[in-house]
């Protein structure tokens, strides 16, 4: 029989706008400002705006392509 994962070994996966942020290492106005680009992507479940992780792996891998591209 499975048994339900322990909350110690489970990581989030869906992050506020304000934990993602932190995650990327700037203030809360930079990250809304690049989901307002279109660069940061989101998800909205009700009313409540989130980040998944992939999309902030994403968003890391832009920022490299275009550290590279201006090199």
């Amino acid at each position: 029989m499975a048994t339900a994962p322990d909350a110690s070994t489970l990581q989030r996966r869906l992050h506020p706008v304000l934990d993602a942020a932190y995650v990327l290492g700037f203030e809360r106005t930079t990250a809304w400002e690049e989901i307002r680009r279109g660069r940061l992507r989101t998800v909205r479940v009700g009313r409540r705006v989130l980040v998944p992780t992939e999309y902030i792996d994403a968003y890391v891998e832009l920022l490299k392509r275009e550290a590279e591209s201006t090199n």
